[in-house]
């Protein structure tokens, strides 16, 4: 059984392997398994509270198991826009922890009026995530050609979605 909860600090570790580990398949994530820190997964666990956003991680039978953060943006004009980041570790993908996660981060959002929309970007190519994102509801807002290079030089085009929530 999978089940959410907020993240904690002592779940930094988990989280940055998660990260790192996911990171070494090409066209899922921007940053490379040597570009992820620990200090920086530790920060955006210990930023993520309030309203400055959600950093939640599935979990089953104890381990983590994927996790996702809503950020918010920090300018006055955008700050009613969260950035989402989500990621399911290897070996637990296709097996609704990305749904769960989101539908985690959509009821925070829903009890968080200042949070209007969230936008996140995504592989073309990663189509189980795309699929997720539209039956969750999300929109397509664009496609921005060639913006990630892989460790092997392969470009990746990345598609803007985002989810509104009327106030």
């Amino acid at each position: 059984m999978i089940s959410t909860r907020p993240a904690l600090a002592d779940d930094a570790l988990a989280v940055f392997e998660g990260y790192v580990a996911t990171a070494r398949t090409p066209g899922l994530l921007v940053s490379q398994p040597e570009e992820i820190a620990l200090a920086a997964v530790q920060a955006d666990i210990a930023g993520c509270t309030g309203e400055g956003g959600c950093f939640l991680v599935a979990t089953r039978g104890g381990q983590v198991v994927g996790h996702a953060c809503l950020a918010r943006m920090g300018l006055r004009a955008v700050r009613h826009i969260y950035r989402l980041t989500s990621v399911v570790h290897p070996g637990h993908t296709g097996q609704g922890v990305g749904r769960q996660l989101l539908q985690a981060l959509h009821a925070w959002a829903e009890a968080n009026p200042q949070c209007r929309k969230i936008e996140l970007l995504v592989r073309a190519g990663n189509a189980p995530a795309v699929r997720l994102y539209e039956a969750m509801g999300y929109r397509h807002e664009g496609r921005l050609a060639q913006r990630v290079q892989d460790a092997g030089g392969v470009m990746h085009d990345d598609l803007a979605m985002a989810f509104f929530f009327p106030r």
